[in-house]
């Protein structure tokens, strides 16, 4: 079984491995580092988020995911956001009744207009302090894998 989800440090691949794991997933983590490609303005948003910055959002499709609230987040819960039409979507996405694009808003988000972007995080993004390389996060988790 690999966990995915949660896991920031070794100490939380630790207690995955002591419950029965054969892996972990991690993915937050790698947004701050230097050589992930997301912007320089997407990666602060993580290093300056707090616990209560982290949001559950809707997709456009009904499925739940964690954001930070921005104004887009804030904007999106009470309004209709209109958009142009399809970026290689899926067969049932129709733009006259979709609540937002979510291709429009990823793309803001990574680009670095992260105030009117979706800017999607697990649930410990508010743990990052810093970028750093992934060769160091590597390291961290070498006793344990």
């Amino acid at each position: 079984m690999i966990v995915a989800g949660g896991i920031y440090t070794r100490e939380d691949a630790e207690k995955s491995f002591a419950l029965g794991a054969s892996g972990v997933q991690m993915a937050t983590r790698f947004v701050t580092t230097y050589e992930c490609d997301a912007s320089a303005a997407y990666k602060n948003t993580y290093i300056r988020a707090q616990k209560e910055d982290i949001a559950i959002v809707k997709s456009p499709v009904g499925m739940p995911g964690r954001a930070l609230a921005n104004s887009f987040v804030k904007r999106a819960a009470k309004e209709r956001i209109p958009h142009k039409g399809c970026h290689n979507c899926i067969a049932t996405c129709r733009p006259d009744q979709t609540p937002y694009c979510i291709t429009e808003a990823l793309i803001h988000a990574v680009e670095g207009n992260v105030e009117q972007g979706l800017v999607f995080c697990g649930a410990n993004a508010y743990r990052a302090q810093r970028l750093e390389h992934v060769a160091d996060i590597m390291k961290e988790f070498e006793p344990v894998l």
